[in-house]
């Protein structure tokens, strides 16, 4: 059984995540290969995909939104889920509605996802322009990182569970 694990990044942030579901879905005995979502151009020969974005102001980034449009079709014959990543900073400040993508999230439930979850996201280490270094500066350096890798593991490794038990 192989796995597209496919993901929209703008930092890194992301794509880091995207590498760790891929190892742990390689580490239950599954082929996976981790690619940028915009570098795909077709879904054979995968036997399912995971999709994941980075969240901007309830927003999946374009490229990961054109992965879904472009290829629904395949989508929906294959099992597939998705993941968001994003919130960053004090977790007693986080607003749900701005981590949830619900139209992609609602698409992707049209499609058949087998599931989405959030993960936290990881500020930039080098912070770029205003906003970003703002961010940081503003933020303590405790909450800058809120990617859970045991959560993120263990998710993927349900993943590979299902993958397995659809091919056996």
């Amino acid at each position: 059984m192989k796995v597209l694990v496919a993901y929209a990044s703008k930092r890194g942030s992301t794509a880091e995540i995207a590498a760790a579901v891929a190892e742990a879905i390689r580490a239950a005995g599954l082929e996976a290969d981790c690619v940028e979502s915009g570098e795909v151009k077709a879904l054979e020969p995968y036997d399912a995909v995971v999709i994941g974005s980075a969240v901007y102001a309830k927003r999946w980034r374009g490229e990961a939104r054109h992965f879904l449009r472009k290829h629904s079709k395949e989508l929906a014959a294959l099992p597939f889920w998705i993941f968001s990543s994003g919130p960053v900073g004090d977790p007693e400040e986080d607003n749900e509605s701005w981590m949830e993508p619900r139209k992609v999230v609602a698409r992707a439930e049209e499609l058949g996802a087998r599931g989405h979850v959030v993960f936290g996201g990881a500020m930039p280490k080098e912070p770029q322009g205003f906003v970003e270094k703002a961010m940081v500066r503003n933020t303590p350096e405790e909450l800058r990182d809120r990617r859970d890798w045991d959560e993120i593991r263990a998710w993927a490794e349900g993943v590979a569970r299902e993958v397995a038990a659809a091919g056996s």
